[in-house]
């Protein structure tokens, strides 16, 4: 997938999250798998979305992320 369509890929993922928030584990694991799609293109995640990684890591899979 190309960057542009792995952004729009994360936003409706984010989209989702909002709209059924008792799927997040599934809509969690889909948006690691796209950020990790974009880091693997070379791109510069956005720090809001590193930190929402971060957050939903500790919240919904219950694992603590590293500093």
């Amino acid at each position: 997938m190309e960057s542009q369509e792995l952004i729009a890929a994360i936003n409706m993922a984010l989209t989702e999250m909002e709209e059924q928030p008792e799927d997040l584990h599934e809509v969690h694991l889909r948006l690691l798998e796209l950020l990790n799609q974009l880091r693997a293109t070379g791109a510069n995640l956005p720090s809001d979305l590193v930190e929402l990684e971060k957050q939903l890591a500790e919240h919904v899979e219950g694992v603590k992320p590293k500093a």
